[in-house]
C-alpha cells in the first residue's frame, strides 16, 4: 500500500469553507497571573467596545470569565455589581455614563442553540448594547458575524506558583476586528 503525502490526504475544501465562515482578524495572547490583573483586562478590553459587539467567554468553571466580565462592566460604566447569571441566564446592566449598556449572558445550563436562547432577545439587545455570553461557543456566533472570542485557560505547571496564572487569549473575528490594530494595542498595554 503506498503511503500518501499528509498534505495529499487533506482535504483543502472545508479549511476554505471554515475560513469563510468565521474570517479571524487578529488573535493576540496575554497571561494574567492574578484575579485583579484579570480585571484590568476587562477594563482594557471595554475600551475597546462599542454598541452592538459580541464578547463570547469560554473556560473552564473558576478560570475567571465572571471576573473577566466584572471588568468589561467597570470599564463600561454599568450600574450594578456583576455576578454570574447561571441562574437567572442573563442580568443587564444600564450605562451610567451615557455608553452602551451590558448584558451578561451564562449559557452554560443551555443545552441547545441560537434557537433555545431566543428568548432572551439578544438580537433585539445586541444593537444598543456590549452582550457578553459566558459558555457561548457553538451557541451564539450566529448573532453577528464582527465578535471577540476571549478563551481562558489555566496556566500548566507547578500548582502552588500557578494557581492564579491564566492563560487568555483574544481572537476577532469579522471585518470590525479586520485589521488587528485593536488587539494589537491592548498586548503592548497590558505587558508594559
Amino acid at each position: 500500500m503506498e503511503e500518501v503525502p499528509r498534505e495529499a490526504r487533506r482535504d483543502p475544501a472545508p479549511a476554505a469553507e471554515a475560513a469563510a465562515v468565521e474570517p479571524v482578524a487578529a488573535e493576540t495572547l496575554i497571561t494574567v497571573d492574578s484575579p485583579d490583573a484579570m480585571r484590568e483586562l476587562g477594563r482594557r478590553i471595554a475600551g475597546l467596545l462599542r454598541p452592538g459587539d459580541l464578547v463570547l467567554l469560554t473556560g473552564e468553571l473558576g478560570a475567571g470569565k465572571t471576573t473577566l466580565t466584572r471588568g468589561l462592566g467597570e470599564g463600561l460604566g454599568v450600574r450594578g455589581a456583576v455576578t454570574s447569571p447561571t441562574f437567572v441566564i442573563a442580568r443587564v446592566h444600564p450605562s451610567l455614563v451615557g455608553g452602551p449598556a451590558l448584558v451578561h449572558v451564562d449559557a452554560y445550563r443551555l443545552g441547545g442553540g441560537l434557537d433555545e436562547m431566543e428568548d432572551l432577545d439578544l438580537d433585539v439587545s445586541l444593537p444598543e448594547s456590549v452582550v457578553v455570553v459566558e459558555w457561548g461557543d457553538g451557541k451564539v456566533e450566529e448573532l453577528s458575524d464582527d465578535r471577540l472570542h476571549v478563551v481562558i485557560a489555566r496556566a500548566v505547571g507547578h500548582e502552588e506558583v500557578l494557581d492564579d496564572v491564566r492563560e487568555v487569549s483574544v481572537r476577532g473575528v469579522g471585518t470590525r476586528w479586520a485589521d488587528g490594530a485593536a488587539l494589537d494595542a491592548l498586548a503592548v498595554a497590558l505587558s508594559g
